[in-house]
C-alpha cells in the first residue's frame, strides 16, 4: 500500500473516531442536561412540598456549630432568607424549659450518635408564637460526631387543632367548665388512693338547679343557656380552691373539694353556692330566679368512686325532697343524712 493511500486511511479512521467521540460526548452532555433538568424539577417539587408542609431542612457542623438552613426554616423563625443563621440567637426564640429539654436531647444524641424528636414552642424574631417539630440525626465519622441535621416543621395549626380536640373532649362548650367525661376521670382517681398514696380529694358536691325548667319553658333555650352560664360562673367564683368544677348534665353541676375538706368546709361551700344562686339573673329585661339543691358525700381512704357518687346522689335526692335552697350530707359508713341549713330562708 502506498504512503498516500495509507495516510488517507489513517485520516479517515481518525475522523470516524473523532465523530464517534463527539457523538458520545454529545450524548453524555444531553444525559447530564436531562439529569440536571430532572434534579431541578425534583428540587422544585421538594421546595413546593416543603413550603406546603411547612417543613425545612437544617444542619449544624460540629464542633463549630455553623448552621445551614433551607428557606422554610428562615420563614419559621421570620428571618430573611439567605441570612447567616446564628444558633445562639435562634435559641433565644425558645422558652427556657424548651431550651433545657433541647440541650439535653441534643447532647445525648451527640454522645450516643443517634437522634431525637422534640415539639417546642417558639416566639419568632417578629414576635409570632409558633409550635415547631424538630427532628435530628447525628452523622459521625470513625465514631466521632461531625454533623447534626434534620428537619424543622411548623405544627402550629396541628397543635391548635389538637388542643381544640382535647378541649372539646374534656370541657363543656357552653359553660367552659369541665364536662362529665373529665369529671368521671377525676373521680376515678379516688380508687387509686392507698395508705402510701394520699386521697386526691375529700368531698363531692352534686348540685341541681331548682326552677330551671320553668325558665327554659317560658323564655326559651337561649334564656336557659344564659342561666346555665351565669350559674356556672357563680359556682366557680365561690369555689376557687376546688379541685374541679364540672357541668355533668343539663342543669346538674359537680364540685370536687380537696383532700383537706371535711364536714365544715363542704357545708360552707354548699351554703355559698346556694346563696349565690338565689340572686336573680338578668336576661333581656327578665329576672331569672332559680335555686339549688345540693347533695354532699364525704370521702375517706376506703370509699370507691362509684360509692361516693351514689352517696352524693342520694344526698341530693334527700335535699330536693326537703325543699329548695338546702343541702344534705352523706358520710361514708353511715346511711343517715346530715341536714344542712339553708343559706336563704
Amino acid at each position: 500500500m502506498s504512503d498516500c493511500r495509507f495516510r488517507q486511511t489513517v485520516v479517515s479512521d481518525d475522523a470516524e473516531l473523532i465523530t464517534a467521540l463527539r457523538a458520545q460526548i454529545a450524548a453524555q452532555q444531553a444525559e447530564l442536561e436531562q439529569q440536571a433538568a430532572n434534579l431541578a424539577h425534583s428540587r422544585k417539587i421538594f421546595d413546593r412540598a416543603s413550603a406546603a408542609a411547612r417543613i425545612g431542612v437544617w444542619e449544624c457542623e460540629l464542633p463549630s456549630e455553623a448552621l445551614t438552613w433551607t428557606d422554610v426554616v428562615y420563614d419559621i423563625f421570620d428571618l430573611p432568607r439567605g441570612a447567616i443563621p446564628d444558633r445562639g440567637q435562634a435559641l433565644k426564640c425558645y422558652p427556657e424549659e424548651s431550651v433545657r429539654e433541647l440541650t439535653r436531647l441534643r447532647n445525648k444524641a451527640i454522645e450516643d450518635r443517634t437522634g431525637f424528636t422534640l415539639d417546642a414552642e417558639i416566639i419568632s424574631f417578629k414576635g409570632i408564637r409558633r409550635w415547631i417539630r424538630i427532628t435530628a440525626t447525628v452523622e459521625s465519622i470513625d465514631g466521632v460526631a461531625v454533623r447534626i441535621f434534620g428537619m424543622k416543621q411548623d405544627i402550629t395549626e396541628e397543635k391548635i387543632l389538637a388542643d381544640r380536640t382535647r378541649y372539646l373532649a374534656e370541657f363543656d362548650v357552653l359553660t367552659g367548665l369541665a364536662n362529665r367525661s373529665q369529671f368521671q376521670t377525676r373521680l376515678s382517681a379516688l380508687d387509686l388512693a392507698t395508705p402510701q398514696r394520699a386521697r386526691p380529694f375529700g368531698a363531692l358536691l352534686l348540685i341541681d338547679l331548682d326552677e330551671f325548667k320553668p325558665v327554659n319553658d317560658s323564655l326559651g333555650h337561649a334564656a336557659g343557656d344564659e342561666c346555665l352560664k351565669q350559674a356556672a360562673e357563680r359556682i366557680r367564683d365561690v369555689c376557687p380552691a376546688a379541685e374541679l368544677v364540672a357541668r355533668i348534665g343539663g342543669d346538674e353541676f359537680a364540685v370536687v373539694l380537696g383532700p383537706e375538706a371535711r364536714l365544715a368546709e363542704a357545708s360552707d361551700a354548699a351554703r355559698a353556692i346556694i346563696a349565690q344562686l338565689s340572686y336573680p339573673m338578668e336576661y333581656c329585661g327578665h329576672l331569672l330566679k332559680i335555686g339549688a339543691s345540693i347533695g354532699i358525700a364525704l370521702a375517706d381512704s376506703h370509699t370507691p368512686s362509684a360509692q361516693l357518687n351514689v352517696m352524693a346522689d342520694a344526698a341530693l335526692y334527700a335535699a330536693k325532697k326537703a325543699g329548695r335552697n338546702t343541702f344534705r350530707i352523706h358520710k361514708a359508713g353511715i346511711s343517715a343524712f346530715v341536714a344542712g341549713s339553708s343559706a336563704v330562708a
